[in-house]
């Protein structure tokens, strides 16, 4: 039986004066298809809750062990964020932001695990690896 996951994943992206409000959407979008995107004051302020697509560009960027690097990095309680590159959301790839923040400001997403718990959640969607693979036989 899988788990049923409730978590609130809230996506906020600044939207410059040279950029097409549109395509931050479908950059947000790209990562979290069903994500409700709303424009607020010069900035994208989107929902979600699933992570499935999320997950599933993680697995076939194999960059599982990297994503678990950045979502315990950033826990706090029941949720973990991190921030992600605009320009690599636009082409539909997972690029975790380090460092300074592009030119065009970075995507940020906040998670809150409502059940079962984050370390649950996390292992659903950036399972732990052995040698660059999932460890989890139910992926």
């Amino acid at each position: 039986m899988s788990t049923v996951y409730s978590v609130d994943v809230q996506i906020t992206a600044p939207v410059n004066d040279t950029e097409v409000t549109d395509r931050v959407a479908d950059a947000i979008r790209n990562l979290f298809p069903n994500a409700e995107v709303d424009h607020q004051h010069g900035e994208l302020v989107a929902t979600a809750h699933d992570m499935e697509q999320f997950s599933e560009l993680l697995h076939r960027r194999e960059i599982l062990d990297t994503a678990r690097g950045a979502f315990f990095e950033n826990r706090r309680g029941d949720t973990f964020s991190f921030e992600l590159k605009k320009q690599a959301a636009f082409e539909g790839v997972v690029n975790f932001a380090v460092g300074e923040p592009s030119e065009l400001g970075d995507i940020a997403v906040r998670v809150r695990v409502n059940d079962p718990d984050v370390e649950s959640f996390i292992d659903h969607v950036a399972p732990p690896t052995e040698d660059g693979r999932p460890v989890d036989p139910d992926r």
